[in-house]
């Protein structure tokens, strides 16, 4: 094997085809691979011990196999969803969401001699192919921006627009551009935002997790009102006058109100550890941009870890009518029943770390299960399915030529090459789509005169312009006749899988 050659990489167990892509490789002189963090989550592999199968092609046809239909920038999208199956992450996802921050500035000497300032969304745009024009939004933004004046901006920086290659979307370049282009944005982008993230650093400390005293205390008042609450719930439940919900018993009533309580003022207290938080809060920056943990981490790790559930329930009673021996019998409580009122920064109580590990055993158990039941289903699937195939003539039949479907997927498309888009041209009726498409010069001359010259007016009123107007006119209603004929019963239908 020697540099550029071409190698499949395999990690098991192999349960979709991107879990066997092709690589070319740099012969390094120790004995691990070494791989592009972006290839990593279509692998599922992680760098704490995982094992991986090396393939060296042995003939021409397997390596244009390979070349043709196994390469990574060919294996971006799944056909499965129609989306990116992977994409930037950890250190340079981080990077790219402080880096494009409104307030960050480089000064251009960092970039060739003094001294203008860029901003960090001009240096990405350098990265971005200048066919690429979409709007996208942030998971934090707010919805009713939209309809404001906020419609191309947004005040909390949460809005994406790109015309022409200036600021992400490397599903948009894929389509737009080729595999290729797409592959070369994935490394790009990693080699001029990592080497930002060097100079600029990125440390998360205890320092990031400690919140002001007055949230600190909103958080302690809050979980106090909830246990307050679930104390009077119990009261009335001992009187027999707690109102029962329909289709429920006394019991489940009860559960599902304390639950209720509880969860609500869980995602209360989270909700102010992360207002507490600074946009330059280097925990909230991972969260934020999607490179590690969630909203639900900030909570646990600041505000109060919650209602440990097993078997989907809060701890059920395993001594004679408590949960431990350290309770009295019959206690229905909040903390006699496994909610963990401290935060993981203040540490929990001996009885809030034996009902953690429960749920935390659970988890685990689960996993391991749930692996060896899904895999022994797919393993079934794959044997009944094993014969179907696609034949010449586009049908899908097994070996006995029994029909299955007459083209592949009802539609013979391939999942990755298709497009969910908006046609906005279908929904209006005939007069709604006339006043808003067709432009009338006999009653827009008013409207026209506010920015166009008296020549330019002149030379629009010709009869060569107005048959122009008269064609593109007649062309649009011919488009939306055959659109309507393509789609005819999805007119109240917001988006379609188009082919590309």
């Amino acid at each position: 094997m020697i540099d550029n050659n071409l190698v499949v990489l395999n990690r098991q167990p192999t349960l979709h085809k991107m879990l066997m892509m092709a690589h070319r490789v740099t012969i390094l002189p120790w004995s691990t691979f070494c791989l592009n963090l972006s290839v990593t989550t279509p692998y599922d592999a992680n760098f704490d011990g995982d094992e991986m199968n090396l393939h060296l092609p042995q003939s021409i046809k397997a390596k244009v196999e390979l070349s043709e239909l196994m390469m990574v920038p060919r294996l971006i999208i799944t056909p499965q969803s129609n989306r990116p199956v992977m994409g930037i992450v950890e250190d340079t996802l981080t990077a790219v969401q402080k880096m494009t921050k409104r307030d960050v500035f480089i000064e251009k000497t960092a970039i060739l001699k003094p001294k203008p300032l860029w901003t960090g969304k001009q240096l990405f745009s350098l990265i971005l192919p200048q066919e690429v024009n979409c709007i996208r939004t942030h998971s934090q933004h707010p919805d009713d921006e939209d309809n404001g004046p906020y419609t191309w901006i947004s005040p909390g920086d949460t809005k994406v627009l790109i015309e022409n290659g200036r600021l992400l979307s490397a599903h948009i370049v894929f389509m737009e551009c080729g595999h290729h282009i797409a592959g070369q944005l994935y490394y790009h982008i990693q080699l001029v935002v990592n080497n930002w993230l060097m100079l600029e650093g990125h440390s998360f400390g205890i320092a990031d997790t400690i919140t002001d005293q007055q949230t600190y205390e909103t958080i302690q008042a809050t979980i106090k009102k909830a246990k307050n609450e679930v104390n009077k719930v119990i009261q009335r439940t001992h009187r027999d006058s707690l109102e029962l919900s329909r289709g429920n018993s006394l019991r489940q009533t009860f559960e599902n109100m304390v639950n209720g309580l509880l969860n609500s003022a869980s995602d209360k207290t989270g909700l102010l550890a992360k207002r507490s938080l600074s946009d330059f809060n280097q925990f909230k920056a991972m969260v934020v941009s999607g490179a590690k943990g969630s909203s639900i981490n900030i909570s646990q790790v600041i505000g109060c870890v919650g209602q440990q559930n097993v078997e989907g329930k809060r701890i059920p009673f395993g001594f004679k009518h408590r949960t431990l021996p350290h309770f009295i019998k019959d206690d229905y409580g909040p903390e006699a029943k496994g909610f963990i009122e401290n935060s993981y920064l203040q540490g929990l109580t001996p009885v809030e770390f034996y009902f953690h590990a429960m749920a935390g055993r659970e988890g685990l158990i689960d996993t391991v299960v749930k692996i060896v039941e899904t895999g022994y289903i797919q393993e079934r699937l794959i044997k009944a399915m094993e014969s179907v195939m696609i034949k010449y003539d586009g049908t899908v039949r097994n070996q006995f030529e029994q029909l299955i479907q007459f083209t592949y997927g009802e539609d013979g498309l391939a999942g990755e090459n298709v497009e969910f888009q908006s046609i906005i041209s279908l929904k209006p009726s005939n007069q709604l789509f006339e006043r808003l498409c067709k432009f009338d010069l006999s009653s827009e001359e008013k409207y026209l005169r506010k920015f166009l010259t008296d020549d330019v007016i002149r030379d629009l009123y010709t009869n060569e312009s107005l048959q122009l107007l008269d064609d593109e006119w007649k062309q649009l209603n011919e488009d939306i006749f055959n659109l309507r004929q393509i789609f005819p019963t999805v007119i109240h239908q917001k988006f379609f899988y188009l082919v590309i």
